[in-house]
């Protein structure tokens, strides 16, 4: 739950709340704090509709709305639109319901939505419910947050590292081992408390309890390659390899990458500048930085060497063997990767 969330509901509760983020554990305990909050005011009344597929009945979400208890208590209703589409007759009785959001004090309504893109938080719809009420995204925890949002929880539950390096290298290895899966760092961090009284804890016991729970995406991998992250690149390889993942679209994501740092690098050759060439390539937001971090120094030969130590990898994970590069699709991934992390290191 964001302090921003937080702050509001200590203000007094809006007729409207709208949550849209992938990050499941988030989501859920911001919504939890609104339940809890309307609940305290007097809103017993719940009533829940999921939206799945074409053919749901949206006259039935503003019957409910339109709706008065036979005891007068006071109602929640909870909309949840797993795909984030919810069509033209939704969008129509979406923006019905804000607009009426206001005008009924016992009506309080609660909007689900998954991580949305840049067309939808433009849609008329959207905009109704973000007008009317509070309209709150919520962010994944990226690597670099995530030993701080860790010794938060922790302290949440009258627990912490020692100060220095000594707790960085435990918030570090919590971190490296819950990545990509937040609900199961939640539980994890959970299970320190059942385990061990408040106070400090050390490596050794965070070591003995937490489990090796990572989920990584090729997407990420990608992105620890341009972080020039050696160490993590190999964990997440591993990660990747033993989840059962594709080394076909593994390698895409890191081509795609490669793909992409030479196709600016010829534009900026032609005298355009970076944030243009950037923009046209589209490439933008924390991949964008981290492009704009290595790209400056980077030599157009040596890309044009991962592009072609790329296309032979493109090969060994389809079959084909090269007399100079492992015949183990993986262990081709890892070299590709690992040149391409040393040179953006030396970049950086």
């Amino acid at each position: 739950m964001t302090a921003q969330l937080t702050a509001q509901l200590q203000r007094g509760l809006k007729p409207l709340y709208t949550v849209h983020g992938d990050e499941a554990l988030l989501v859920q305990e911001a919504a939890d704090a609104i339940r809890a909050a309307a609940r305290a005011q007097g809103f017993l009344e719940r009533s829940v509709f999921v939206v799945s597929g074409a053919h749901f009945d949206w006259s039935a979400v503003l019957a409910a709305g339109r709706s008065q208890s036979l005891f007068a208590e006071r109602q929640l209703l909870e909309l949840r639109i797993p795909s984030g589409k919810p069509g033209k007759e939704g969008a129509a009785a979406l923006q019905q319901l804000a607009d009426s959001a206001a005008q009924n004090p016992d009506l309080l309504t609660l909007v689900l939505l998954p991580r949305l893109d840049a067309a939808t938080l433009k849609s008329p719809w959207f905009a109704a419910l973000a007008q009317h009420g509070p309209a709150l995204r919520i962010e994944a925890v990226e690597r670099a947050q995530l030993p701080g949002w860790i010794a938060q929880r922790l302290q949440l539950q009258g627990q912490r590292v020692p100060s220095g390096a000594e707790g960085q290298r435990s918030l570090d290895f919590l971190a490296d081992r819950v990545e990509g899966n937040l609900l199961a760092a939640h539980q994890e961090i959970q299970k320190l408390a059942l385990l061990y009284p408040a106070g400090e804890l050390s490596f050794e016991q965070i070591e003995r309890a937490v489990l090796d729970v990572a989920r990584h995406d090729p997407f990420k991998l990608a992105e620890a390659v341009l972080d020039a992250q050696p160490l993590r690149v190999q964990r997440m390889l591993d990660g990747l390899q033993a989840d059962g993942s594709a080394a076909v679209l593994v390698h895409w994501a890191l081509a795609e990458d490669i793909r992409a740092l030479w196709r600016v690098k010829n534009e900026l050759a032609l005298g355009k500048p970076l944030p243009l060439a950037l923009r046209e390539q589209r490439v933008w937001g924390a991949r964008e930085k981290r492009f704009e971090r290595v790209l400056p120094r980077l030599a157009l030969a040596q890309i044009e060497r991962w592009l072609l130590a790329a296309h032979t990898v493109d090969g060994i994970v389809k079959g084909l063997r090269h007399p100079d590069w492992p015949a183990d699709p993986w262990q081709a991934l890892g070299r590709l990767a690992q040149q391409v992390a040393q040179g953006c290191a030396a970049a950086r």
